[in-house]
């Protein structure tokens, strides 16, 4: 069940007029809450198993997939209370270990048995020996790498004590489960959710108008930017890269840096403002990357829930940036690959995670050599643009199916052609635009914002109407996934 589907909009409908019926009753809303997610995850991880060949049926798998999830709240939960519990440094680290373990070994067996079958035959290939490959038929769970990553992060904070147990299980259910950030996210730590699914939600028609026009504003990042620029543009040139001039994949390189922000910063607005109606408030996810005067201001601004989950569950625990340069060099290398890695089971992903490794590491070189002196050298408009081309240029292996195909990018590029005939005016138009608007203050937008909230209510309702229709004829005849739906 996409959030850019006509089905998502009546659920939500559904389960927003149910939810605020029984919001007196906090035994009932919680375990329509936590259905209406599963049902949400069910028809998700159905729709995906129809596309794809699975040793069960799809609906077999979907009630498998679910039960990933349900057995690990179930066990998260015990292991947290008995945490809660436990003095015994032995027997806390084995219950922490055994959560860990669970999920290491769920995604080990889902995401990443096939990548290191391949690799390993890849190896002894390259040394004479031949082997046969032995693949597994399965489906990738529906978002399996944003669930886990937020159930560890629960065990692993009581564990250090940062946090109580979970007092009820149907709140720590919903914690894991709630559905505006099942599939991707944002990374919801249990601070931040826990205390909320405590408290009885309050109606606050300021709250619910800002979600409204959040998911309008998320919607039209993922439709009328985001799938514009894929099916037009990038699509076509990262699959077949040879057919194109070289400005032509420079362009579409461009074009999927605009993509892959709008689509998963609008999947992220959704979330959140689907999350706002229910009187939830789920963390920001995006501000501005392609804003960002170094590699470090960049992950401050993209995918926040994922890089202070890296830092703060891999790079501080491997040692962070105590214990000397070299050391710290080591860890953000060993971040960064694992969390390049976390993307997907390729070595592409390991390559775009390497290189952001590689800059942030030259990046505190840098700045450890101007100690005590200004850190910037160059102009912040050309520390962005410089910024922007690394970023870019790391999108190539990121996006690109294989890696001969990412080689085949940057030779097309280097060949120096300027053939521009497969450059659509409107894909230019709206590429240029979505730069633009990336650009202006967020003072504006949230200008923008609350102005819409303080106008009636029935002026918002035509106003969301007239965005639904415009984005309704904006939008091909099939719905598009989301690119982190994939995760």
């Amino acid at each position: 069940m996409l959030f850019n589907s006509a089905l998502y909009g009546f659920f939500l409908v559904g389960t927003f007029l149910v939810f605020w019926a029984l919001r007196a009753r906090r035994l009932w809303r919680s375990v329509f809450l936590v259905l209406a997610s599963y049902a949400f995850y069910f028809f998700g991880t159905y729709d995906t198993a129809l596309e794809q060949e699975t040793p069960l049926g799809p609906i077999a798998w979907s009630v498998l997939c679910l039960g990933i999830i349900f057995v690990g709240s179930t066990l998260d939960y015990a292991i947290g209370r008995a945490l809660g519990r436990t003095e015994n440094p032995r027997a806390r680290k084995a219950l922490l270990l055994l959560s860990i373990f669970y999920y290491i070994g769920v995604l080990a067996l889902f995401k990443y048995f096939n990548f290191a079958v391949d690799s390993f035959v890849a190896l002894f290939g390259a040394m004479g020996i031949h082997l046969q490959p032995l693949h597994l038929r399965l489906v990738l769970p529906f978002g399996i790498s944003f669930f886990t990553f937020e159930t560890m992060s629960y065990t692993i904070d009581v564990y250090r004590r940062e946090i109580e147990p979970a007092k009820r299980y149907l709140d720590y259910l919903l914690f894991v489960c709630f559905f505006p950030h099942l599939v991707a996210g944002p990374i919801v730590r249990p601070h931040q959710m826990l205390p909320q699914l405590e408290r009885t939600p309050v109606v606050d028609a300021a709250q619910q108008a800002r979600g409204l026009y959040r998911i309008a504003i998320g919607l039209a990042k993922k439709i009328a930017i985001g799938d514009m620029l894929a099916v037009n543009l990038v699509g076509r040139v990262f699959d077949n890269p040879e057919r194109y001039s070289s400005i032509e994949v420079l362009v579409a390189i461009y074009a999927y840096a605009v993509q892959i922000y709008a689509d998963f910063s609008g999947y992220s607005d959704v979330a959140i403002g689907s999350a706002a109606l229910f009187g939830y408030e789920l963390p920001e996810n995006f501000n501005a990357p392609y804003a960002a005067k170094s590699l470090q201001d960049f992950w401050h601004r993209w995918h926040i829930s994922l890089s202070t989950w890296l830092r703060d569950y891999l790079y501080i625990p491997l040692g962070g940036s105590k214990g000397g340069s070299v050391r710290t060099y080591r860890n953000l290398m060993i971040t960064m690959l694992l969390g390049g890695l976390w993307h997907g089971a390729s070595w592409n992903f390991v390559i775009w995670g390497g290189l952001h490794g590689v800059a942030l590491a030259a990046t505190r070189m840098w700045q450890r050599a101007r100690e005590g002196r200004p850190s910037v050298f160059f102009p912040r408009p050309l520390a962005v643009f410089l910024t922007f081309q690394y970023v870019c240029f790391a999108w190539i292996f990121f996006r690109a199916p294989t890696f001969a195909h990412a080689k085949l990018m940057i030779a097309r590029i280097a060949q120096g052609a300027f053939g521009t005939e497969n450059l659509a005016p409107k894909v230019l138009v709206v590429l240029l635009a979505a730069m633009v608007l990336h650009y202006v203050p967020r003072r504006i937008s949230e200008t923008l914002r609350d102005r819409f909230v303080l106008t009636p209510a029935w002026l918002q309702g035509i106003m969301l109407a007239v965005a639904a229709y415009g984005l309704h004829i904006a939008a091909g005849s099939k719905a598009e996934p989301f690119v982190y739906g994939q995760f």
